[in-house]
C-alpha cells in the first residue's frame, strides 16, 4: 500500500511526464506542421539539387539560399521521414510557408517542376548545343560531343551532316537534370511525331526523304524570312531540281565558307570546293544549313506550283522577292535591285 509520501512522488512524476509528453507533442507538431519555407516572402522559388548531391549539401543550400528558415527542425523531419538517404536531384518549386513535412514530401518524391527549352535561328551544332542546354543541368560540351559522334548517331539513322534535321525548332518541356542521351531520345521521339504518315506521303510525292525535305527547307528559310513567301521560293527550287539545274543558292555558299557576314556573294565565293556549293554541284547538299522551322518544312511539303526558276530581292527593300520564269526576266529584276542599292544611301 502506497504511503502518502509515495503517492505524492507518483503524482509529481505523472505531472512531469504529462508536461514532458505535452512538450514533445508540441515540438513534434511544430517541427512537422509549422511554416518553415520562405516565411518572409510571397512568391515561390525554384530550388535545384544537382546530380550526386548529399543530404548535407542540400541542407546547407536550403539555409544558405534562405529557402528554409529553421534548419534543425527540417533536419529532424528529414531524418524521421527517411529523406537523408534518398536525395533526388532535380528542379523543385518551393512555395512560401510550406511545412517541413510538405517540403520533405516534395523533395523525397522527386516531383520536379519541368523547364522549357526553346531553340531556333540556329545554323551550327555548337549553337544548338549552347541553346538547348542553356536551362539544363547538362554541360554544353557533353551534348555537343554526341552531335559530333558518328557512331552514336547511327542508332538514330543520322550522321554528323544530317543530324541537325532531327531537331524540330519548338518549345519543349523537359526535366532539368535529364542526361544528354535522354534529351537525344526525346528529340528523336518529337522528330518521329512530326513526320506523320501524311507528311511522309507528301515527301514521297516530291521524291524526297524527310532529310531531303529538311535540307531544302533550310535553304528556303535562309533565303527569306517571310513565311508567306516560302512556298513560292520552295517552288522555285523544286522546279530547278526537276530540271536537274543547280540550285545556285547563295546561303549554301556562306555555309560552305563558314562566313555568315558576307552581304554580297561574289564570283570568287562560288569557287569554294564543298558539297554545299550549289553553284558547282546540282542537287541538294548533304544536310541542312540551319534548323528549318516548321513553317519552312511545311512550305516545302506544300510548295506553290508555278513556272518560276529565278528570284532576287525586290528593289523596294521590303524583304520580299521578285520571281522570274526566264533568265532575261531575272536579269532585269536583278538590275532594278542593283540600281536601287546604288541609289540608296543606306547601302553606299
Amino acid at each position: 500500500m502506497l504511503t502518502d509520501k509515495k503517492k505524492k512522488y507518483l503524482l509529481v512524476g505523472l505531472v512531469a511526464f504529462s508536461v514532458l509528453l505535452t512538450s514533445l507533442s508540441f515540438y513534434f507538431y511544430q517541427a512537422f506542421f509549422s511554416p518553415n519555407t520562405l516565411v518572409d516572402r510571397d512568391n515561390p522559388e525554384i530550388f535545384t539539387i544537382p546530380t550526386g548531391s548529399s543530404f548535407d549539401e542540400v541542407r546547407d543550400r536550403l539555409i544558405a539560399t534562405g529557402v528554409v528558415n529553421e534548419i534543425i527542425t527540417f533536419s529532424f523531419v528529414a531524418k524521421v521521414m527517411s529523406y537523408t538517404e534518398s536525395v533526388k536531384p532535380g528542379r523543385y518549386t518551393i512555395q512560401p510557408k510550406m511545412s517541413n513535412r510538405e517540403l520533405v514530401t516534395l523533395l523525397r518524391s522527386g516531383m520536379q517542376t519541368p523547364v522549357n527549352i526553346t531553340f531556333n535561328n540556329i545554323r551550327l551544332p555548337e549553337e544548338l548545343a549552347g541553346k538547348i542546354t542553356s536551362n539544363l543541368e547538362m554541360e554544353q560540351g557533353d551534348f555537343l560531343s554526341l552531335l559530333e559522334d558518328g557512331a552514336f548517331l547511327e542508332k538514330y539513322d543520322f550522321d554528323t551532316l544530317s543530324v541537325m534535321s532531327m531537331f524540330i525548332p519548338n518549345t519543349y518541356e523537359v526535366y532539368w537534370n535529364l542526361r544528354p542521351v535522354e534529351l537525344f531520345d526525346r528529340m528523336y521521339r518529337e522528330y518521329n511525331q512530326f513526320w506523320t504518315e501524311e507528311r511522309k506521303a507528301k515527301a514521297a510525292q516530291l521524291q524526297m526523304s524527310p532529310l531531303e525535305v529538311s535540307t531544302l527547307a533550310s535553304i528556303v528559310q535562309a533565303e527569306t524570312n517571310k513565311a508567306d513567301e516560302r512556298p513560292v521560293v520552295a517552288g522555285v527550287y523544286i522546279n530547278r531540281l526537276d530540271r536537274n539545274m543547280p540550285l545556285q543558292a547563295d546561303p549554301t555558299l556562306l555555309f560552305a565558307l563558314g562566313d555568315f557576314s558576307i552581304r554580297r556573294v561574289l564570283n570568287v565565293h562560288k569557287e569554294v570546293e564543298s558539297p554545299y556549293n550549289t553553284y558547282k554541284y546540282a542537287g541538294l547538299p548533304p544536310g541542312p544549313i540551319n534548323l528549318p522551322e516548321i513553317s519552312s518544312l511545311e512550305a516545302v511539303l506544300n510548295f506553290q506550283e508555278h513556272n518560276y526558276l529565278y528570284f532576287c530581292a525586290k528593289e523596294d527593300f521590303s524583304g520580299y522577292h521578285a520571281f522570274a520564269r526566264t533568265l532575261r526576266e531575272h536579269l532585269n529584276n536583278a538590275r532594278r535591285y542593283q540600281n536601287a542599292l546604288n541609289a540608296s544611301k543606306i547601302y553606299r
